[in-house]
C-alpha cells in the first residue's frame, strides 16, 4: 500500500519533531536541509525528493514500534522500509537513492581518504551497525549499480544536513513539488 503525500506530511508532522538519532536537529530539520541543500546544488526534483525522503524509515519503523525513534544499538533498515509504501507513488530515481544512501556512506568510507573521520559521532556508530565501510569488492559492486551517483550526492547533503536552526523552505513547499513526480 503507497503512502500518499498528504501521509507523507502527516508523518513528518507528527513523528518528525523527534530527535534525528544522535544528532542536534529533529528528523523533519534534517530531511529540510537535506533537500535544501540539493535543491540548492542544482539536483533533478527526484533527487531533491530522495533527499527529503531518504530518511522517512526511520518514522516509519519508529511508528510501527510505538517509539519517536530509532532504538540505541539497532540498525533499523531504515533504507529499505519506506521503500513499499513509496512505490507506485514516486519513480525509481527517487527510491533508489533512497535504498542505496547507507551504502553510500559505507562506500564514501572505503574509498574517500579522511571522509571516515568528518562524519558525526552518531553517523560512526551507525555505520559501526551498518556493517562497517565497505571492501574494495563492495564498493565497484556498489559503484557500479544504477543511480549509485545520485545516493552518493544524496549522502553527502544528509552528512552537512544536520545544523541546529538551520533555515529552509517548509515541508510544503517540498511536498508541493513531489506533486510533480507522482506516477511518473
Amino acid at each position: 500500500m503507497s503512502l500518499s503525500l498528504a501521509e507523507i506530511g502527516t508523518l513528518y508532522l507528527e513523528r518528525g519533531r523527534s530527535q534525528y538519532g544522535g544528532e542536534a536537529v529533529s528528523q523533519i530539520e534534517h530531511a529540510l536541509q537535506c533537500a535544501e541543500l540539493a535543491d540548492q546544488a542544482g539536483e533533478s526534483e527526484a533527487t531533491v525528493a530522495a533527499c527529503l525522503l531518504h530518511d522517512l524509515g526511520h518514522l516509519l519503523a519508529a511508528e510501527g514500534r510505538g517509539q519517536a525513534d530509532e532504538t540505541p544499538g539497532v540498525d533499523d533498515l531504515h533504507q529499505y522500509v519506506p521503500l513499499p509504501f513509496l512505490r507506485g507513488l514516486l519513480p525509481e530515481a527517487v527510491l533508489e537513492p533512497i535504498r542505496l544512501h547507507v551504502e553510500a556512506k559505507r562506500c564514501l568510507c572505503s574509498t574517500e581518504p579522511g571522509y571516515q573521520a568528518q562524519l558525526s559521532p552518531a553517523s560512526r556508530q551507525s555505520l559501526v551497525l551498518q556493517g562497517g565501510p565497505h571492501t574494495e569488492a563492495e564498493a565497484a559492486q556498489f559503484l557500479a549499480q544504477p543511480f549509485a551517483p545520485e545516493a552518493l550526492r544524496l549522502r553527502r547533503y544528509d552528512d552537512l544536513a544536520k545544523v541546529p536552526g538551520q533555515t529552509t523552505r517548509p515541508l510544503a513547499h517540498f511536498l508541493e513539488r513531489l506533486q510533480g513526480l507522482v506516477g511518473s
